[in-house]
């Protein structure tokens, strides 16, 4: 708790602008010649989310991590169609490695991560990338692998205190390992910054399992799949049901972990 509660050195920041001209929050750390790394963060999060991984790889490996569209640092379109169909995703990921002049990276993707990577893969292949690690997340769309603590749908109008509170059950879902009250708190302040309207939106964004499948068999690059055999928010046979359609992904447990493995045994991930 005490390594988590530490501040993260802000990298170097350079926004880039997606293919409808949305402003992209793009951070960069660590060795300009190493290994390349992109942190691909989940729902009502942003780059924050991933200070320990930051701080463990930074030395080695050249890591890049970016804020979604109404997440974070970018830019919040008003319009719900900015968050859906069937590519808006996929091209912000690939104009952020393309800025980056990235050379073939990993992608890190947690929870919604994972299905911005996905839709990535459906549009673009797996050519330009090293490998894949899928965190929690539900790649492939089943209505039974929503957990009870998946965010809920919300009302077209919501009180400031009921978003509040809303915030925090997610938040708290989140976590099958309490962290630091320090680093939860935090973790309430990114949240707080993506508007109900952003999440409605978000909301409305899906993706058919079919499409995601054939896409999902086409991966020929290394994938690891993370899962905590805790997680109430993305269920593990959601993690079992991607590592069957990918043959050659390994499957990695963290069996005393909920839904941020990355976040509750930071050493191990």
């Amino acid at each position: 708790d005490q390594v988590m509660g530490q501040r993260l050195t802000e990298g170097a920041r350079s926004d880039v602008r997606a293919p409808d001209g949305t402003r992209l929050a793009v951070y960069e750390w660590g060795k300009p010649t190493g290994p390349e790394v992109v942190l691909v963060h989940g729902f009502a999060q942003c780059h924050l989310c991933f200070e320990p991984q930051v701080r463990a790889l930074a030395e080695r490996c050249r890591v890049v991590a970016f804020d979604f569209r109404g997440h974070g640092a970018s830019e919040q379109p008003a319009d719900p169609a900015a968050y859906q169909g069937d590519r808006v995703w996929a091209d912000d990921l690939a104009v952020v490695m393309a800025a980056k002049r990235l050379e073939r990276p990993v992608l890190v993707g947690w929870s919604m991560g994972g299905r911005v990577i996905r839709q990535y893969l459906i549009n673009y292949g797996d050519s330009a990338i090293r490998g894949i690690n899928f965190v929690a997340s539900q790649v492939i769309e089943e209505p039974r692998f929503r957990g009870p603590d998946a965010p809920k749908a919300l009302p077209d109008f919501l009180t400031l205190a009921e978003e509040i509170d809303a915030a925090i059950a997610f938040l708290d879902g989140c976590f099958g390992r309490k962290p630091s009250e320090a680093v939860f708190r935090r973790a309430l302040g990114y949240n707080m910054r993506v508007p109900a309207a952003v999440r409605r939106a978000i909301a409305g964004w899906s993706t058919p399992a079919d499409l995601t499948i054939d896409a999902l068999r086409r991966v020929t690059v290394p994938v690891l799949i993370t899962h905590g055999r805790q997680d109430t928010v993305v269920l593990p046979a959601a993690a079992e049901m991607t590592a069957d359609t990918i043959a050659h992904a390994r499957l990695s447990w963290f069996d005393d972990c909920g839904h941020s493995p990355f976040v509750e045994d930071a050493p191990r991930f």
